[in-house]
Formats: structure tokens, C-alpha cells, sequence
């Protein structure tokens, strides 16, 4: 489970570097999308921290359910 989460980690990272290179080229005051898309990449930051938090307590969870 802990490997699905690193792989779900690394797609978010490249997604969020994508968009990154998107914003350069959307005027940023565009129909107030920077905003939107300050907004949407604090949300995405916190929810990786949480993410990678969790990963000590979904490795041990996978290790409970093996014996």
C-alpha cells in the first residue's frame, strides 16, 4: 500500500509541475484563475503533507494484516 501511495505522490508532483508551466502562459488576472489556482495548490500541498505523513501508519497497517 505504502508503494501505491509513493506512485500516487510522484503523478500529483508531475501533475502540480504541469500545471506550473500552464500558468505561465494564462494572462494572471485572467477571470481571477490565479487566485483559483493559489487557492487549489495550497489545498494540494496540504493534502501531500498529509499524505506523506500517513505513510508510517499505512506501512505498519500493511505489515499488521501479513502474519
Amino acid at each position: 500500500m505504502a508503494h501505491q501511495l509513493d506512485r500516487t505522490l510522484e503523478d500529483l508532483d508531475k501533475a502540480m509541475a504541469q500545471l506550473r508551466q500552464a500558468i505561465r502562459e494564462v494572462p494572471a488576472r485572467r477571470r481571477a484563475f490565479k487566485a483559483n489556482h493559489d487557492r487549489m495548490a495550497r489545498r494540494v500541498a496540504e493534502l501531500t503533507v498529509a499524505l506523506s505523513d500517513s505513510r508510517s501508519v499505512i506501512a505498519s497497517e500493511g505489515k499488521r494484516r501479513k502474519r
